[in-house]
């Protein structure tokens, strides 16, 4: 498919620099020399079972002018910054789109842009057995997200509650309703994706992992959504510079998904891949990373 064009680079950093320049953050990543206020976007290291950064809402406290007199009380006649102490000051557009240390877009200027290296060496087998017990809990990878995704379960018997038989997706990819019923020629009509895929991290960084790190991303429920087989087989080994879901309500999700992912195991992008980011995420500056 044809990919889409990539504005000029430098447009696209400048609009991550206005962007982030509503809380302060610098981003170092881009070449901008951060504030001397500026949060830390890696204040807390990034474990590799869990995200650091909290995805909570915070608000944007907005000061009021202060009082004129040192009682507190209002003037006879009151001066333009005595009545502004009891009327809260109308935000402004960047007041309101704030963007928190730890949301996608401040993570995104974190990420190391490199080249993609070859696909040469690259073997599915690399990344350990294919939905793996890695977790313990007596039930295969893909069942657990099948479970964790799906809705108006059936399970089949003598299973300890792990194999799942039917269920209903609400599909992220394209915002379809998806009957799933386990058997042959009907059980792919919902797979689950490696949002990044694995061949895309063999190729910025995974070639140097250990297979127990490679086995770890490759199970990984951050790095796994159930959504609709035919979707999933169009996107192949694609990163966003290369494919996005075609439910555009959805593309901030997915976006922020890899990010979380390639934070987590420090899996670099490529600079179409991070302008592809940019572009969506610059419509959703507040996007908060998954768990």
């Amino acid at each position: 498919m044809s990919r889409r064009p990539v504005p000029h680079r430098p447009a696209l950093a400048g609009v991550l620099l206005t962007v982030l320049a509503a809380s302060g953050c610098g981003i170092s990543a881009l070449g901008a020399a951060p504030a001397a206020t500026a949060p830390s976007t890696r204040a807390t290291a990034p474990s590799t079972r869990a995200i650091a950064p909290s995805t909570r809402a915070t608000a944007q406290v907005v000061p009021a002018a202060a009082p004129t007199a040192t009682t507190g009380r209002t003037a006879a006649n009151p001066t333009p910054a005595a009545t502004t102490r009891h009327t809260a000051a109308k935000p402004t557009p960047a007041a309101t789109r704030t963007v928190r240390p730890g949301s996608a877009v401040v993570t995104l200027a974190t990420l190391t842009i490199k080249g993609r290296a070859p696909r040469t060496g690259y073997d599915r087998a690399l990344f350990g057995q294919a939905w793996a017990d890695v977790d313990r809990n007596g039930c295969d990878t893909r069942n657990d997200v099948l479970r964790r995704d799906l809705t108006h379960l059936t399970l089949k018997a003598d299973t300890h509650g792990c194999l799942v038989l039917t269920g209903t997706l609400a599909d992220p990819y394209t915002g379809r309703r998806i009957d799933f019923v386990r058997g042959r020629g009907t059980s792919n009509a919902v797979q689950v994706d490696h949002v990044v895929a694995l061949s895309d991290a063999w190729q910025k960084g995974a070639q140097r992992w250990s297979t127990t790190t490679r086995t770890a991303f490759a199970n990984d429920p951050l790095n796994l959504l159930a959504v609709d087989g035919p979707t999933n087989q169009r996107k192949g080994d694609g990163d966003a510079a290369t494919w996005l879901p075609p439910r555009k309500a959805g593309r901030c999700a997915y976006v922020a998904r890899q990010i979380a992912v390639k934070h987590r195991y420090t899996v670099s992008v490529t600079a179409a891949e991070r302008d592809a980011m940019l572009r969506v995420l610059t419509t959703c500056p507040t996007q908060p990373l998954p768990h």
